[in-house]
């Protein structure tokens, strides 16, 4: 149970360094840059990097509050609830955006972001469950 809580602190120091990872990314003055592809299989690049930016959140808060779940009915409520904060906090990263003067607010960015976390709480829900079953 120790080793538990332990690993669970330690997901949850990895949880904060990732929030503010993806803060200075969303945030940055990345202008002076080299140009990079604007898209990839006609997908333009910074969808995909929004993508990949929030597919770990359901990932990193799963591991850090597993043990919050015992039932499946539990599990889809704890897929609830990190697909809803994942999703607010991508809108607050938008949101915020508008306001840099450097920065552009742009829905499709934000459609990225749930969509990440959308497949990724899904994944995470199968994990969970999966688990419980070999228990």
């Amino acid at each position: 149970m120790k080793q538990n809580r332990i690993r669970a602190r330690i997901f949850q120091i990895i949880m904060i360094i990732y929030i503010a990872a993806v803060g200075f990314l969303c945030f940055a003055n990345f202008h002076q840059m080299p140009s990079v592809p604007k898209s990839f299989l006609g997908i333009e690049m910074d969808k995909i990097v929004h993508f990949f930016m929030f597919f770990p959140f359901p990932i990193l808060a799963f591991f850090a509050y597993d043990r919050l779940t015992n039932t499946p009915w539990q599990a889809l409520a704890a897929l609830i609830s990190i697909s809803a904060i994942g999703c607010a906090f991508a809108g607050m990263t938008e949101v915020v955006q508008d306001f840099l003067p450097y920065r552009v607010k742009d829905f499709n960015d934000f459609g990225a972001d749930c969509l990440a976390v959308g497949i990724a709480s899904v994944l995470v829900f199968i994990i969970d469950v999966s688990k419980m079953k070999k228990e």
